[in-house]
């Protein structure tokens, strides 16, 4: 599906890439901390593209960068989505925290998949809830 919106001059804009942030919602992790998280996985994953599917990235980049943060309920869940990603061809991110405030060290966070076409990404990740 492709997303049309109009911006503020009312032109119409339409997305045909997007970026995937997908957090763990069982970790309960508060909002500062989701956030950092979700940045680190988008900066990751969009540097893997960049370099992997300059193409995407440059696409992606000149759409205005849009972002999905979703979310699922386990470690296996967010691991599973990160392998079907990876069998597709679709650079992604899987973070790993340091340990440093809220969480142990090693635990693992958040997925970050693309940019890519919006194809690719919502056979992974299109059944997932917003978080």
């Amino acid at each position: 599906m492709t997303m049309k919106t109009t911006g503020k001059e009312g032109s119409n804009v339409t997305f045909r890439y997007k970026q995937v942030i997908i957090l763990r919602a069982d970790l309960n992790m508060s909002c500062g901390k989701a956030a950092a998280q979700a940045c680190h996985a988008s900066v990751t994953a969009s540097e893997k593209t960049r370099r992997d599917h300059p193409s995407w990235w440059r696409e992606w980049m000149r759409e205005g960068q849009r972002k999905i943060i979703l979310k699922v309920d386990s470690e296996g869940e967010l691991l599973r989505r990160e392998r079907e990603a990876r069998d597709a061809g679709i650079p992604s991110a899987l973070i790993t925290d340091m340990g440093l405030t809220e969480l142990p060290p090693g635990t693992i966070t958040a997925l970050g998949i693309g940019p890519a076409p919006e194809s690719l990404i919502d056979k992974i990740t299109g059944d997932l809830p917003l978080y």
